[in-house]
């Protein structure tokens, strides 16, 4: 069986050292995520591959747009509640962070956009919905 050798050049995303440069085009903190280079998996902040355990990770730049998978409301160590959201970016990986906006406007399968990457309080990525919050009586 053959494997591809650790010694192959192989095309990275980012630079000849495989870093990013730390701001994007717009000025903002970009959201950054890793690759899997045998089995192109997305992933956020692992370690190692979820689908073949490969170790060799290259880092890109997301577009920061996305959609809610799943909202909830917390009630717990806040003063006030708040929401925390799993969503799926647009690359194909999960992120967990807040979205802001109404709670009532929050729900699945919103469209949402990176606004910063890193909540003061918590430290994860904080999003804007993209579409009005405001649906039709269902």
């Amino acid at each position: 069986m053959y494997h591809l050798s650790g010694s192959v050049a192989r095309p990275a995303g980012g630079s000849a050292a495989g870093t990013l440069d730390p701001r994007a085009a717009d000025g903002r903190d970009p959201l950054l995520f890793q690759r899997c280079t045998w089995c192109g998996t997305a992933m956020y902040q692992r370690l190692l591959c979820p689908v073949c355990q490969g170790s060799d990770l290259r880092t890109e730049r997301s577009e920061g747009t996305g959609t809610i998978r799943h909202s909830t409301v917390v009630h717990r160590n806040s003063p006030a509640a708040r929401n925390v959201s799993l969503v799926e970016m647009a690359e194909g990986f999960v992120v967990r962070g807040r979205v802001m906006g109404p709670l009532i406007g929050i729900h699945d399968g919103g469209r949402v956009r990176l606004s910063s990457t890193k909540d003061a309080v918590r430290g994860e990525p904080v999003f804007q919905l993209v579409d009005e919050p405001f649906r039709a009586w269902t």
